[in-house]
C-alpha cells in the first residue's frame, strides 16, 4: 500500500529519478547502431577482399576510422545500458549489486578503449 497520491505517482520518475533519461538513451543508441550497423554492412560488402591489406588500407580511410569509432563506442555504451538493467531487475542484493555494476562499468570502459585504440592504431599506420 502506497501512501503517495496518484498525482505523485504520475508525476514521479521512479525511484532513481533517471528512468525516463535512461530510457530514451537506449532509444537513441539504437537507432544510431542501426544507421552505423547499415553503413558498417554495406561498407563491408563493396570492399570485395578480406585480406589484411585489404581491411587496413579501409580502415585507414579518416572517414571509416571515424565511422569505426563511433559504431564501437556506441555499441558499448549501449551494452552498459542494456547490462545495467539486467542486473538491477535481478541481482538481489544491494552490495553484490553495487561490485557487479562497478566490474561491468569497468570492463565496457576497457572494451571501449581497445576498441577505439586499434582503430586509431590502424588509422594513424602505426606497425606491428
Amino acid at each position: 500500500m502506497s501512501l503517495r497520491s496518484p498525482m505523485s505517482r504520475v508525476l514521479g520518475l521512479g525511484a532513481a529519478k533517471d528512468g525516463v533519461g535512461h530510457w530514451w538513451s537506449q532509444r537513441v543508441t539504437s537507432v544510431a547502431l542501426v544507421i552505423l550497423g547499415l553503413w558498417f554492412v554495406s561498407a563491408l560488402l563493396r570492399l570485395g577482399a578480406f585480406d589484411f591489406a585489404t581491411v587496413t588500407a579501409w580502415i585507414a580511410k579518416p572517414v571509416n576510422a571515424v565511422l569505426l569509432i563511433l559504431l564501437v563506442g556506441t555499441a558499448v555504451y549501449h551494452s552498459q545500458l542494456g547490462v545495467q538493467v539486467v542486473v538491477e531487475d535481478y541481482v538481489a542484493s544491494k552490495g553484490a549489486k553495487v561490485v557487479t555494476m562497478l566490474a561491468l562499468n569497468f570492463l565496457h570502459v576497457a572494451l571501449a578503449a581497445l576498441g577505439i585504440f586499434a582503430i586509431l592504431r590502424i588509422a594513424f599506420g602505426a606497425g606491428a
